[in-house]
């Protein structure tokens, strides 16, 4: 099927700015955005912006006039929508460094859209990194190359502009994203000028949001599968996953686009539901992002076929990860983590594990660390959880190199004499409560040294004897 954009695009304003403009927010805000202007109206418009690479992918959607479908598509049908939300891009590689402050400061802006990835928002311990080398070089002076340097930067403008706050709102898979992005905020205008700092924590708000949807990047088999069903090309158009959500806080300064009327859920408190999905969803991809490929897996849906390695998801799920919960109301624990292992086994996605692996070390203390650190505590199972963290450091030793903001100092713990216990030892890892815990690493260093010794497959046998067949029914 295919549906074509109903709503009237000439009444679109540049009153969003979406920053880390990929894949995702092609599927996923955007798509949002569509539903909630085709059903309510409005002036909402777009601009989608990179900061580093992604000059092209702009230019694209520029010769596109900001047209591009999603598709949505599972084994048995595809739906494609043409989405016409944007107004136009900008990239400071083609249109200066001067271009984004100046559009976060123009009057039309209500709303910036972040989907950065954890690694963009310069953190460490919940505040901004000072050490990182992007925010000295952007708090030293000169043109800012970081989202918050580029963020503050305009919100100074804005300021002096007065033109009054907006709203920051991250769409990126990091627990209270709103706070850890309003600290990084504040931190960096706080170490700039006090003034400006005490403006923004006046007039900007920045709500936490919880964004599913599955979008893996585009690959030969996703192209070939949109232009099949949509018998032309569209170099800009994304391969979805039917299934989506969105929870947004609501904490929003002045008008708030028609997310809602897309299908979003504004709600006070996002914590329930970022924690379920993190832990369950994020926790799993994680996990299959090692331990499939060291079992020869290529792709999430090839995961799934794995019945061992389903039963194991499985277990993760309710036994270790579902526990360590305060479940939002209604949800039912086990509908959901059956559901998405249906999600997973999607045979039209192929998402790709290599993929899922990146920047590991900025997912790792959210979707596995938190969870093992409150069942340790707790005296709970953390069978699965341990083999995941064996088989991310014996993928670190014997799989293809994986891109990650810390990859020069975990390769090389990795490759020493004690690789678990130096990987686990590097600063700023393991959460406070597991420091020096033989209860983690002693399960660890079993795991790992199983895997040096029998190989993936008889490892992850081994360890689903300790399973109980309640928790590995299917």
């Amino acid at each position: 099927m295919r549906i074509s954009c109903s709503y009237d695009r000439t009444a679109l304003r540049p009153r969003i700015l979406h920053l880390g403009f990929g894949a995702f927010a092609r599927a996923h805000p955007m798509v949002y955005l569509h539903h909630g202007l085709a059903a309510a109206g409005g002036d909402w418009g777009v601009v989608a912006a990179r900061l580093n690479s992604g000059v092209d992918a702009l230019d694209a959607l520029d010769q596109a006039d900001g047209l591009y479908h999603v598709a949505e598509a599972d084994g048995d049908t595809i739906t494609l929508r043409e989405i016409g939300v944007l107004t136009g891009s900008c990239h400071p590689v083609r249109d200066g460094a001067a271009a984004l402050p100046a559009l976060i400061a123009s009057a039309s802006m209500s709303l910036i859209l972040l989907t950065i990835t954890e690694k963009g928002y310069c953190t460490k311990a919940g505040a901004l990194d000072v050490d990182h080398p992007g925010i000295r070089a952007d708090l030293a002076g000169g043109a800012p190359s970081t989202a918050i340097g580029v963020i503050v930067a305009g919100l100074a403008q804005r300021r002096t502009a007065v033109h009054g706050g907006l709203t920051i709102l991250s769409c990126d898979n990091q627990p209270h994203n709103g706070a850890l992005t309003r600290a990084a905020v504040l931190d960096f205008a706080g170490a700039l000028d006090p003034e400006l700092a005490h403006w923004i924590s006046t007039h900007v708000r920045f709500p936490s949001s919880m964004v599913d949807r599955i979008v893996p990047a585009m690959t030969d088999d996703g192209r070939a599968v949109i232009r099949d069903a949509l018998d032309a090309e569209d170099p800009n158009a994304i391969l979805c996953e039917p299934f989506r959500q969105w929870v947004i806080e609501d904490d929003f300064a002045g008008d708030i686009p028609p997310f809602a009327a897309g299908g979003a859920l504004l709600v006070p408190d996002v914590r329930p539901f970022e924690e379920m999905k993190l832990r369950l969803l994020n926790g799993a991809h994680t996990t299959l992002a090692w331990l499939g490929q060291l079992l020869g897996h290529e792709t999430v849906s090839d995961c799934i076929q794995d019945n061992d390695l389903r039963t194991a998801l499985r277990h993760l799920m309710l036994a270790e990860q579902a526990p360590t919960l305060t479940l939002p109301g209604g949800i039912d624990i086990v509908a959901y983590a059956d559901d998405l292992l249906t999600r997973f086994a999607n045979p039209r996605l192929r998402h790709r594990l290599a993929q899922i692996a990146m920047d590991s070390s900025q997912k790792m203390p959210q979707r596995l660390l938190a969870p093992i650190a409150q069942n340790i505590a707790a005296d709970r199972d953390c069978s699965i959880s341990s083999l995941a963290l064996a088989a991310w450091i014996k993928g670190l030793r014997d799989l293809a190199p994986i891109d990650d903001p810390r990859q020069a100092e975990l390769y090389a713990a990795a490759a020493s004499d004690t690789p678990v216990t130096s990987v686990l030892a590097l600063p700023g890892l393991l959460p406070e409560p597991l420091h020096d815990c033989t209860v983690l690493t002693g399960p660890v260093l079993e795991a790992y040294a199983r895997l040096e010794e029998t190989g993936a497959t008889a490892t992850l046998a081994a360890t689903l004897t300790h399973v109980s067949p309640a928790e590995a029914a299917q």
